[in-house]
C-alpha cells in the first residue's frame, strides 16, 4: 500500500515544486523591480541634467570676468595682434586656404581628415580694427609671446584697448605715465560731477518746465484757451519758467566748465602695430598689466568687475558694464506681480472651493482655469497691450492726464501692465494651489468651529485660511518662479533695451509704474541675440543668467521661509 502512495507523493511535490518555481520567476515583474530601476534610472538622469545645467551656468557664470593674458601672435606674414585667447576649437579649413599652405603643413591636416583648430582672440581695439574678435588658424602661427608691458583697458566706448600706454597730459601739458593712477582719479570725480549736474540738477530743471507747460495746457482744456483762467495760469508758468531758465543756464555753464576741465586730461596710446591715438582719460573705467598681475591683483580685478556689474548702469549696446536696472525692474516687477497675484488667485480658490455650489458649472470653471496654464504666454502680452495698456491705459489718460494727450502716460507699456499681465498669466497656478491646500484643511476644524457659533466666513478667516496658508504659499513660490523668468509678454508690454529712469526713485509721486523698465531675461535675450557681435556679449549672457538665476532662489527662499514659519505654527496639521 505504501508502494501505491509513494508515486503519489513524488507527483504532489514535483507540482508544488514547479508553482514555486514559476512563482520564484514570476517575483522579479510581481514586485515592479524592472520599474523601480527604471523609475530610479529616470530620477537619476534628470537630476544629472538639472545639475550639469547648473554646473554650466555657474562656471560660465563666476570665470567671465576673472582677467585673462594677453598673447601678442606673430603670424607666418609677419603681421602681428595682440589679444585675449577666448577659446580653441576644431574646423575644417577651406579648400584655397590648404592649397597656399607648404607641403609638409598640408599633408599633417590631410593625415588628420583635413581636420586643423583654430584660436579666437579677443583683440578689441574696434576703433582701430573695426572688429573687437579674430580667429588665428594654427598653421599660421609664427610665434606666441606674453610681454609684461602690455595694458588692457576697459572703456567707456569702443569696447576694451589693448596696447601700450605712452603719456599723458592735462591741457596740452606732458606728465609722465607714472602719474596715471592720481591723474585717472581726478578724470573720474570730474566726470562724475559734470554727470550729476546734468542728470539730476538740470534733469529737475526740465522736470519742473514741463510740469509748468503741462499746467497751463490743462488750464486750456479746463477753462477753455483765452480764458482769464488760462491766462493767469500762463503768466504764473512763465515767471516761474524764466527763473528756472536762469538756474538752468548757470547750472549748464557749471557742466561745460567741467566738462572742459575733464577733457583737458588725455591719454596718448600705441596699439600693438604701433599706431598712436590720444584718449579722454575720463573715458577709461579699468586698466591693468595683463601680463603682469599678481593673484591678489587678479581679485581685485575680478570682483571689481562684480561691482560694476551689480551696481552700474550698461554700457555699449549692453554687452559691457551692468545690469543694475534690469536687477532693480526684474525684483519691482516680480514683487507688484505677486501682490496682485495673491489676492486675486485666493479669493477666486475661496469661491470656488468654500461658496460655489458644486456642479457643471464650477467644474467648467475649473476645466478653463487649468485650460489658462496652458496658454502660450505671448499670447497674454498681446491680450496686456491690448486691454491693459489701450483700453484701460487710454481711458486713465483721457481722464486723469489729458494735458499730456497725445503723448501717452499710462495707455502705453508699463510697469504695471506688465505686473497685470504676468498676475493673469499666473493666477491659474495660484488658484489651483490654494484650492488644493482648502481641501486639505479638516472638514471636522470646520464642523466644530460652527458648532461653536463662528460663522461661516469666520471659520475660514480664522480656521481654514491660516491652516492653508503654507500650501498657499507654495503656490505663490510656484507663481513668483513662473513670472520672474518670462519674457515673451514683456517684450510686448513694458520691457525695453534700456531704461536708465528706475520705477521707483526720489522724485515725487516716488513710484512711477506707468514706465518702462528693464528686466534681466530681456536682458540675456538681447545681450545674446541683438548685439552687433554675439561673440563681446557671450559672456554677459551666462553671468546675467546666473544673476537671474540668484535673484529667483532669493525670492523664493524668503518665500519658503514664511511658509516654514507657518508651518510651524500649525505642526500637527496636514496640508
Amino acid at each position: 500500500m505504501s508502494d501505491d502512495y509513494s508515486p503519489d507523493r513524488s507527483d504532489s511535490a514535483a507540482s508544488a515544486l514547479s508553482v514555486v518555481t514559476r512563482r520564484k520567476a514570476s517575483d522579479l515583474t510581481a514586485r515592479g523591480e524592472p520599474m523601480v530601476w527604471a523609475m530610479g534610472g529616470s530620477l537619476a538622469f534628470g537630476l544629472m541634467m538639472i545639475l550639469g545645467f547648473l554646473a554650466l551656468i555657474f562656471w560660465n557664470g563666476l570665470t567671465a570676468f576673472w582677467p585673462k593674458p594677453v598673447e601678442v601672435v606673430t603670424m607666418t606674414d609677419g603681421h602681428v595682434i595682440a589679444g585675449e585667447p577666448v577659446r580653441t576649437e576644431s574646423y575644417k579649413p577651406q579648400k584655397d586656404a590648404l592649397e597656399a599652405l607648404p607641403a609638409n603643413l598640408r599633408a599633417s591636416i590631410e593625415a588628420h581628415g583635413g581636420m586643423s583648430t583654430r584660436t579666437l582672440y579677443r583683440i578689441g581695439n574696434y576703433d582701430f580694427y573695426s572688429n573687437d574678435f579674430q580667429w588665428v588658424p594654427v598653421f599660421n602661427v609664427k610665434k606666441v609671446e606674453r610681454p609684461g608691458d602690455l595694458t588692457l583697458v576697459e572703456r567707456q566706448e569702443w569696447g576694451v584697448f589693448i596696447g601700450r600706454l605712452v603719456s599723458i597730459s592735462e591741457d596740452g601739458k606732458q606728465m609722465s605715465i607714472s602719474a596715471l593712477d592720481a591723474e585717472h582719479d581726478k578724470a573720474r570725480a570730474l566726470r562724475g560731477k559734470r554727470i550729476a549736474i546734468e542728470t539730476d540738477e538740470v534733469g529737475s530743471i526740465n522736470r519742473q518746465i514741463n510740469a509748468l507747460r503741462l499746467s497751463v495746457r490743462r488750464a486750456e482744456i479746463n477753462y477753455g484757451q483765452g480764458s482769464p483762467e488760462a491766462n493767469a495760469e500762463a503768466g504764473r508758468a512763465a515767471a516761474e519758467t524764466a527763473k528756472l531758465n536762469l538756474d538752468f543756464d548757470r547750472l549748464s555753464q557749471k557742466a561745460a566748465a567741467a566738462r572742459a576741465a575733464e577733457d583737458a586730461l588725455k591719454i596718448k596710446v600705441a596699439e600693438i602695430g604701433g599706431e598712436t591715438r590720444e584718449f579722454g582719460l575720463a573715458d577709461f573705467v579699468r586698466y591693468y598689466d595683463a601680463n603682469a598681475l599678481s593673484l591678489l591683483q587678479k581679485f581685485g580685478v575680478y570682483f571689481s568687475r562684480w561691482y560694476e556689474f551689480l551696481t552700474a548702469d550698461p554700457r555699449e549696446a549692453n554687452t559691457e558694464g551692468g545690469v543694475w536696472p534690469a536687477i532693480f525692474g526684474t525684483l519691482v516687477m516680480t514683487v507688484v506681480m505677486s501682490l496682485l497675484v495673491a489676492p486675486f488667485g485666493v479669493v477666486a480658490a475661496l469661491y470656488l472651493r468654500e461658496y460655489a455650489k458644486q456642479g457643471r458649472i464650477v467644474s467648467l470653471v475649473r476645466i478653463c482655469v487649468n485650460n489658462l496654464a496652458g496658454v502660450p504666454s505671448i499670447v497674454y502680452g498681446v491680450f496686456g497691450l491690448g486691454f491693459f495698456a489701450y483700453v484701460l491705459g487710454g481711458s486713465i489718460d483721457r481722464m486723469f492726464f489729458p494735458e499730456r494727450l497725445p503723448n501717452p502716460t499710462f495707455g502705453t507699456g508699463g510697469l504695471l501692465w506688465a505686473a497685470l499681465t504676468l498676475a493673469l498669466l499666473t493666477v491659474p497656478v495660484v488658484i489651483v494651489a490654494t484650492e488644493e491646500a482648502l481641501s486639505a484643511v479638516p472638514r471636522s476644524m470646520r464642523e466644530g468651529s460652527l458648532a461653536c457659533g463662528a460663522s461661516k466666513w469666520q471659520t475660514i478667516k480664522w480656521i481654514v485660511l491660516p491652516r492653508a496658508m503654507p500650501g498657499i504659499m507654495t503656490g505663490l513660490i510656484l507663481a513668483m518662479a513662473r513670472g520672474a523668468g518670462e519674457v515673451a509678454p514683456l517684450m510686448i508690454v513694458g520691457v525695453v533695451k534700456l531704461a536708465p529712469a528706475l520705477p521707483i526713485d526720489g522724485m515725487f509721486p516716488f513710484i512711477h509704474l506707468e514706465r518702462s523698465f528693464m528686466h534681466l531675461g530681456f536682458h540675456i535675450y538681447d545681450v545674446g541675440f541683438q548685439s552687433r557681435n554675439s561673440e563681446a556679449g557671450r559672456s554677459m549672457v551666462f553671468v546675467t543668467a546666473l544673476v537671474l538665476m540668484v535673484l529667483v532662489l532669493a525670492l523664493n527662499a524668503v518665500s519658503i521661509r514664511v511658509r516654514n514659519r507657518l508651518k510651524r505654527r500649525f505642526a500637527g496639521d496636514k496640508f
